[in-house]
């Protein structure tokens, strides 16, 4: 869900930093604009290596900037629901789901991380770029009786890999045992700590909330291990295209719909009606009885051509029928990799495609998602 791709900041609008500013300094991250924030792209190892690393063992990033909030009071999750299509009701305490926020249309305004910490109790995470957004919009529909509260005192960071559950259990023990998208309180060193298994890479893992003042000890314990190497911004994205996961802003925005997404799994059987609730309803079950005009699909480039997000994609006869909106070399895949919209008559996987790429065309062809397949802990 989080954003990782560097963007322009506006002319003499300062950078916010993150808790962690001064230990980045400290290990050589190269550090640029992001959602108004000054971030790690990467540090001394390298994109490349960032990766690899993040892949064989574990990978530590800094995610403070990402948006948390609590919720709070009697029919939380049904307001929730009246703003998400996901089922929070039926979600369980120390459990978390991965939801979207929907406008009038059917349109994402924002992924996000629904975590229920009690009955009436919740845990959100949203996108850096759109907290402000998000926040304001729930404040402006909360009604009498619930409590919504940004938590700009809280940092995160997260801990990825498949090395990670043995790292992070040496001082949290228990936490191995965790299932995915289950969460747990843990004091680590003394931090108190929101521990989830999650991640956005599709490695086994963990996010870590804690006191912003806390953070930069936690990710210097952590960084002691010799399995654990600091990764950024630029990693974090080919690990999550790889792992066929969505970036906001690129691969979904205010005009897609979770359908044209591929993200009807996030819509459970009894909230698929034109009466369920939320906003777009109506469209999303339009489109799931009608079809859609235009799916995501994953690209995978012949040859070593990069199809980056704009490249346009053709069909094998030469007429433009979409965009690419996410692009780059996975590491992993051994190759370029893409992910974009075309009509469903070209998104079955096989179907060939042509790519754009600096005013030539490539041959391409559609591939199941993800790239590299998952690793996500899913029990014993």
């Amino acid at each position: 869900m989080a954003d990782a791709t560097p963007d322009t900041p506006l002319a003499d609008t300062p950078l916010a930093e993150t808790p962690l500013a001064a230990l980045h300094a400290r290990l050589g991250g190269k550090m640029v604009p992001f959602a108004g924030y000054s971030m790690p792209v990467q540090y001394r190892l390298g994109i490349l290596k960032e990766h690899q690393h993040t892949r064989a063992a574990a990978g530590l990033f800094d995610v403070s900037h990402m948006g948390q909030a609590s919720l709070s009071g009697p029919g939380a999750a049904d307001f929730l629901e009246s703003l998400c299509p996901g089922d929070i009701a039926g979600l369980e305490a120390g459990r978390m789901r991965y939801s979207v926020l929907l406008n009038a249309e059917g349109g994402i305004l924002d992924d996000l991380m629904v975590l229920r910490l009690a009955d009436n109790a919740f845990h959100l995470v949203v996108n850096a770029a759109c907290k402000a957004e998000d926040f304001a919009h729930i404040a402006a529909h909360l009604p009498a009786g619930l409590t919504f509260t940004p938590r700009p005192e809280l940092a995160l960071v997260a801990l990825q890999g498949p090395e990670a559950a043995a790292t992070l259990a040496t001082l949290a023990p228990g936490v191995e045992r965790l299932d995915f998208m289950q969460s747990a309180h843990a004091s680590i060193d003394g931090i108190d700590t929101l521990v989830t298994r999650s991640g956005y890479t599709g490695e086994d893992g963990y996010e870590l909330s804690c006191a912003n003042g806390d953070v930069e000890r936690l990710a210097e314990r952590l960084l002691a291990f010799e399995a654990v190497e600091p990764i950024g911004l630029g990693a974090r994205d080919s690990l999550r295209l790889e792992a066929g996961l969505c970036l906001y802003g690129h691969d979904i925005d205010t005009t897609t719909s979770p359908i044209e997404a591929g993200l009807i799994w996030i819509i459970p059987k009894a909230r698929r009606g034109a009466e369920a609730g939320y906003p777009g309803a109506a469209r999303i079950a339009g489109e799931i009885a009608d079809g859609v005009g235009r799916r995501r699909v994953g690209i995978r480039p012949e040859g070593r051509a990069i199809a980056r997000e704009g490249a346009a994609i053709l069909s094998p006869d030469g007429e433009r029928i979409g965009v690419v909106t996410s692009g780059g070399f996975g590491p992993s895949a051994d190759g370029p990799v893409a992910m974009g919209y075309v009509p469903p008559a070209h998104a079955r996987a096989g179907s060939p495609l042509l790519l754009e790429v600096r005013g030539k065309r490539h041959p391409a062809a559609v591939v199941k998602l993800p790239f590299v397949p998952h690793r996500y802990y899913r029990g014993q």
